[in-house]
């Protein structure tokens, strides 16, 4: 399955310029089962990367743009009156789809905000009693800048813990926006994009990724590092045990993109920081990322 993944980052290169290491990090929610929230600030590229994933794979997109006067049957759907039949339909909400691209998602209310939780973790909705599950499968990309804060309403710690990675795009650099310029000229859109892979390959590699060998040793060391947040003076609220299968699958997932069928230390290290840092809850203006960092190097390998 190499070649599918090779494939999978043609393709989205044909969109995005550079970014290659968060891209990879995107890919690795995606693989593990998981969910992305992207912190950055608006036009470096996040709703084209979520499109461009989602034609990649041949899957469907749908967009949300949380605002504070969402209402939670905007994202999951709700039951209509049929004067035809006499009877209550189901209208389908926008989390119907395989990537969701929920924007801004600290703008909307907490109220609406839950309203993702259930389908986050079980990959379903349950509305006046009927649970209906999503289509498979099913990758949520959600954003936030965090710069701006006028008018948003930060995310609790139950909805942060569902999302397997956080990450930032960032600014390209000179070259790449040179490059964003000059691609211009080509005609290549998000619209002439191909599908690369199908739904039934993304199983498949989603299956060959958990088939990834993690020694007990490596698992020691993750667990090791997860307690160790718990234990430290400066963290209100360490990673819980969610976070700790989060690590691993995202562990498991980096060594595949990495065509490897096992996993190295060196893998726990360069996930550690996305994958832990934003379920800490830190005091004294402390950093959460800095406290990652530090555990990194204090925490020694089995």
């Amino acid at each position: 399955m190499r070649e599918s993944i090779d494939r999978l980052l043609h393709n989205l290169g044909q969109t995005m310029v550079g970014k290659q290491a968060a891209i990879r990090l995107v890919l690795v929610a995606l693989f593990s089962g998981g969910h992305a929230l992207l912190e950055d600030v608006p036009g470096v590229g996040k709703t084209l990367l979520a499109k461009s994933l989602a034609r990649s794979i041949d899957g469907q997109f749908q967009r949300i743009q949380c605002t504070p006067d969402l209402l939670p049957a905007d994202v999951t759907g709700t039951n209509i009156w049929n004067p035809r039949s006499g009877e209550f339909e189901f209208l389908p909400g926008p989390v119907f789809t395989h990537v969701l691209l929920a924007d801004e998602i600290n703008r909307a209310t907490p109220r609406t905000q839950s309203a993702l939780l259930e389908v986050m973790e079980e990959q379903q909705v349950t509305i006046d009693g009927v649970s209906r599950h999503v289509p498979s499968p099913f990758f949520v990309i959600a954003t936030q800048n965090p710069v701006e804060y006028q008018g948003t309403f930060p995310l609790p710690e139950a909805q942060m813990d569902r999302f397997a990675l956080a990450l930032s795009l960032g600014y390209p650099s000179e070259a790449e926006e040179l490059q964003m310029l000059q691609r211009l000229q080509t005609g290549i859109t998000i619209d002439s994009l191909k599908p690369c892979l199908t739904l039934a390959e993304m199983a498949e590699l989603r299956r060959l990724c958990m088939a990834v060998r993690v020694e007990s040793h490596l698992q020691q060391y993750m667990l090791d590092l997860v307690r160790a947040t718990r234990q430290q003076e400066d963290v209100i609220l360490g990673v819980s045990p969610r976070g700790t299968v989060a690590l691993h699958r995202a562990v498991q997932a980096y060594a595949f993109l990495e065509g490897r069928n096992y996993a190295i230390p060196d893998d726990v290290k360069f996930l550690a920081p996305p994958v832990l840092a934003h379920r800490l809850i830190v005091s004294g203006g402390q950093k959460a990322a800095a406290v990652v960092d530090r555990l990194l190097r204090s925490v020694a390998i089995p």
